[in-house]
């Protein structure tokens, strides 16, 4: 199961938009520590960082895709499959692209593209 989503720019770190989570869906930990691992991860990556990866984190993992110059993020169980997990966000990329890509590089506050979160828990429902 997918538990949170997050889309932003690789060569700020800048949040473009996210989907909403609920600490109910979490054991252990509050959501607000997964979305805060999630910020630090999006202010580390980098142009050249890999592709996609899968990171580790308690008893969930974070998938991301680097896709011109984006980053998808989800988080998900251990247990969901690694490979539907990169096609969400791999679908997740071609929407998000078609549909603000030509205004990706040009805004400048956080979560400008909060209204794809509601598409985003759409397509999670």
């Amino acid at each position: 199961m997918v538990l949170l989503t997050m889309i932003g720019r690789s060569e700020d770190g800048l949040l473009l938009s996210a989907s909403g989570i609920n600490d109910n869906d979490f054991s252990g930990n509050s959501s607000v520590e997964y979305q805060n691992q999630a910020k630090q991860l999006f202010k580390t990556l980098r142009m050249d960082s890999p592709p996609q990866m899968t990171i580790e984190t308690g008893p969930y993992v974070f998938h991301y895709l680097l896709e011109n110059r984006i980053c998808y993020l989800c988080l998900c169980e251990k247990t969901f499959s690694k490979r539907l997990a990169f096609s969400y966000l791999e679908d997740l990329a071609t929407e998000f692209q078609q549909q603000y890509g030509q205004r990706l590089y040009t805004v400048n506050r956080p979560y400008s593209f909060i209204e794809f979160g509601k598409l985003i828990l759409l397509n999670l429902a």
